[in-house]
């Protein structure tokens, strides 16, 4: 990481203003050759400056460029960013100039790494800076912004710190034993503080789900056989006519998408093909997709029909989704009564043309994800699906150690799961990593950033 950096970070396109930032050792210098106005390498830092790009004796543009000195930049390094008009030739005209005379073109995320790596910021703190750019509700911008500020980071140092001096006890009777003035830690001592971390370690668990749906939304499947009201239930829903009504059987035979925000949270409806035995190869094909949406949707409306018996497919599909969150929808309430399904089921029983029977379909939603009970003020909440991989790694191996102390494992041999709860742990701040992992996770990142 020597070398200088340039890309533009602003979205590609005709807009007021375009920014072309610069990062490293070279940046004031290379940017000083294409500047006509004060010299660069003389002004004091966190400085805005105005005068004009020029090739040669040519003027590119009017621009304000901006001077940060390390190591008070965002990667640490010397920065500058160049303010240009939002012409799409002026934006890749200066970039070009500042690639002849030196610069590297950055790789996406780059300078977010390079923050990562100087130790400017932690791994879950450079995730915060592509969640705060990917927010797609108020709820998910505070949630980035309480990751962005540290604080989850905090939370999971002093979890680690925790283990550490459980580590330290440990390393001190194996290997000074001959000191009687050092607390002997025996078996029966460590569980209680096993015990301890594994309770915060579950109570991270627990709230990433709160934070996974902050972040992402939810995720809602429609099914149900041809012709009970799923596309008329989803435009309700939405408030959109968006996916086709008819009487035709086989109508959808692909996924329809809605969206709408609840209570702040996002809700992705998916109207999918309804379900039935079929020779037709293609609705063949959009029925085995809406099977195959039990298992990646987050919550399941199944959808009956009233007046009509519930079919041995519909069985089936109570039986398939009865390990999901669902809701058991009853439509066509205003037609006469045939079905024969167990009140057990707490059936919400609707019209999709009754804006007051949508609303308990919400409500439900709500009830069921506690939406109006997700705190958006103490956000410490894990949200993406490396850390929460890396947490569940964490309490598997907890288990282990438990297992150990049960059965009275030597207190050496315990130590060694107990490390590796600690490095696991690590990998989610980024004290603990593996190059190719930190390469795929800035990938991700657009350039610029």
């Amino acid at each position: 990481m020597n070398d200088t950096i340039a890309a533009i970070a602003t979205p590609l396109g005709v807009g007021a203003i375009s920014i072309i930032r610069v990062s490293g050792p070279e940046s004031i210098k290379i940017v000083n050759k294409i500047f006509k106005g004060d010299d660069l390498e003389k002004v004091p830092t966190h400085t805005i400056h105005y005068g004009h790009i020029i090739e040669m004796t040519n003027i590119i543009d009017e621009v304000l460029v901006s001077i940060f000195k390390a190591p008070k930049t965002f990667t640490t390094e010397d920065t500058v960013e160049i303010n240009t008009h939002g012409s799409i030739a002026t934006t890749n005209k200066i970039l070009e100039l500042l690639l002849s005379n030196g610069c590297r073109l950055a790789e996406p995320g780059e300078f977010t790494k390079r923050a990562y790596m100087n130790g400017r910021i932690d791994l879950l703190e450079a995730e915060g800076v592509m969640d705060i750019i990917n927010a797609k509700s108020e709820k998910a911008r505070k949630l980035a912004i309480n990751q962005l500020d540290g604080n989850l980071s905090s939370l999971i140092k002093k979890l680690r710190q925790d283990i550490l001096e459980v580590l330290a006890n440990i390393e001190v009777n194996i290997d000074y034993p001959e000191y009687e003035d050092i607390l002997e830690m025996t078996i029966n001592d460590l569980k209680p503080k096993v015990e301890n971390i594994e309770d915060k370690l579950n109570e991270l668990l627990k709230n990433s789900e709160n934070g996974k749906i902050i972040k992402e939304g939810i995720k809602v499947a429609i099914l149900g056989k041809p012709n009970v009201g799923k596309s008329s239930l989803l435009n309700a829903l939405i408030n959109e006519d968006k996916a086709i009504v008819t009487d035709i059987q086989g109508t959808t035979r692909d996924y329809v998408e809605g969206s709408i925000y609840l209570d702040g949270i996002l809700l992705n409806f998916i109207d999918t093909a309804g379900i039935r035995e079929t020779s037709d190869v293609v609705e063949k094909i959009g029925v085995d997709k809406s099977l195959k949406m039990i298992e990646e949707a987050d919550l399941i409306l199944l959808l009956l029909n009233n007046n009509e018996k519930i079919t041995s497919e519909e069985k089936e599909l109570l039986n398939k989704i009865n390990n999901k969150k669902h809701i058991i929808i009853v439509n066509k309430n205003d037609l006469a009564k045939n079905i024969d399904i167990n009140d057990s089921l707490n059936p919400i029983y609707i019209s999709t043309r009754n804006k007051e029977d949508i609303n308990k379909i919400l409500d439900e939603i709500r009830k069921l994800f506690n939406l109006e009970e997700l705190e958006t003020s103490d956000l410490t909440y894990i949200s993406n699906a490396r850390s929460i991989a890396i947490l569940k790694e964490a309490l598997t191996r907890l288990n282990d150690v438990k297992k150990g102390i049960e059965n009275e494992v030597p207190i050496d041999m315990v130590e060694i799961d107990i490390k590796e709860i600690w490095n696991s742990l690590g990998k989610i701040i980024g004290e603990t990593y593996e190059d190719e992992l930190i390469n795929q996770l800035f990938s991700q990142f657009c350039l610029g950033k």
